[in-house]
């Protein structure tokens, strides 16, 4: 078969991948136990993981996911729109609303689908659509997919948000969206400074909390209560799949946009319903993160006590307040370098490079959870020592 060029560029590079031995990705993992997992028959800590609280394999959340598939099967009957919506869908989208402090939730099959379904339907040809730099891919697609103008302004940078949003008045609809925790970067968009100037220019905000919900905030909720600002944000959207140990994505608002998304998102229409034991597992989460707020606590301090560490040993992890905290290497090869140094130590954390990245910008992306203790990180930071001393990463 005759693949297009492309096909044949990315075989290039996945061979040369594996030629020195720099091919970390799809590595099967055969046993959890939380903040460890086994490769290989191999133990090594988790420092890839987006289960930020520790929930993965929380007793009441197995249970609630087998006592579902108890009473409703593996599966649905299909899509929600027709047969697939159960209780158990409408409570968890309660659920969501609730915990969110909003009227009312959408969930969909991901949260890939619910930021491409969502921006689309919501927005088209004659519209502006105003994102961050750094934006998450799904929302990248949305815009390209709603035929909407896509306005981007330079990431975090208030002044040149301002300079776009001056540009984007003539468009009938205009809508800023951004993530609230970058997750390459793990850090904080400035939301209450951004809502300011949506105001201004009559435009609505949509926040991405991907990797805030159960992170920010005393109890976990999210990127209003860090800022106190509840209420002020236009479109919420989140995910089923890092804090809640499930699959799915939601969005939370006004009964007239919720209203209006069931019925005419294609991502949502067309796409078959959550299965019973995702629900009820994603449904158990929200409760348990609720009940359990030492989890937060205990994030929080993992994560100052690792970044405290790491800068006072001269370690560069940008912006970082966040369990998303990067470690600059600069170049490419360097940083596959290190990744199988730290791997071969039993620390399994990945590398991220251009094109994800800025160039010169090569990385260790390190997540902090709630499961590790002190001496766990501390083990991290005395390998990286180690490697520093190897490959020269401070220079």
């Amino acid at each position: 078969m005759k693949y297009p060029k492309v096909v044949h560029d990315f075989l290039d590079q996945y061979n040369e991948l594996i030629e020195h031995n720099h091919y970390f990705y799809l590595q099967p993992i055969n046993q959890i136990d939380d903040p460890f997992v086994w490769i290989e028959g191999q133990k090594k800590l988790m420092l890839a993981s987006y289960s930020y609280l520790g929930l993965l394999q929380h007793p009441r959340i197995n249970q609630a996911a087998k006592d579902a598939i108890d009473q409703f099967g593996t599966g649905t009957h299909g899509v929600r729109i027709l047969a697939g919506t159960e209780t158990i869908h409408n409570e968890l989208e309660s659920t969501i609303a609730h915990f969110k402090h909003r009227e009312e939730a959408i969930v969909y099959s991901s949260g890939y689908v619910t930021n491409l379904a969502t921006i689309s339907t919501l927005f088209h040809r004659g519209d502006a659509v105003i994102c961050d730099k750094f934006d998450h891919a799904s929302i990248v697609d949305g815009c390209l997919l709603s035929g909407a103008e896509f306005i981007r302004f330079n990431h975090n940078n208030l002044e040149d948000l301002e300079r776009c949003l001056k540009k984007a008045q003539a468009y009938r609809n205009r809508c800023i969206i951004i993530d609230s925790v970058y997750s390459m970067d793990g850090d904080i968009a400035p939301v209450p400074e951004i809502i300011r100037l949506a105001k201004a220019y009559d435009t609505l905000l949509m926040v991405d909390e991907a990797h805030s919900l159960g992170v920010l905030g005393e109890k976990g909720t999210g990127i209003e209560e860090y800022y106190h600002i509840e209420g002020q944000i236009d479109i919420l959207m989140g995910t089923l799949s890092k804090v809640i140990p499930a699959i799915g994505g939601y969005i939370t608002g006004d009964p007239i946009l919720i209203d209006f998304l069931k019925h005419k998102a294609r991502g949502f229409v067309f796409s078959a319903a959550l299965t019973p034991p995702t629900v009820a597992a994603a449904q158990m989460a929200f409760q348990i993160i609720a009940e359990e707020p030492w989890r937060i606590q205990k994030l929080n301090e993992n994560v100052r006590y690792f970044l405290d560490h790491l800068h006072k040993e001269g370690f560069n992890t940008l912006q970082s307040q966040t369990a998303i905290i990067p470690l600059i290497i600069g170049e490419e090869q360097k940083t596959m370098e290190v990744t199988r140094f730290m791997q071969e130590r039993d620390i399994f954390v990945l590398p991220v490079v251009t094109p994800a990245v800025p160039p010169n910008t090569s990385r260790l992306r390190m997540n902090v959870t709630a499961s590790m203790e002190k001496e766990h990180l501390d083990t991290v930071i005395h390998h990286l020592i180690e490697a520093n001393q190897t490959f020269h990463i401070l220079h």
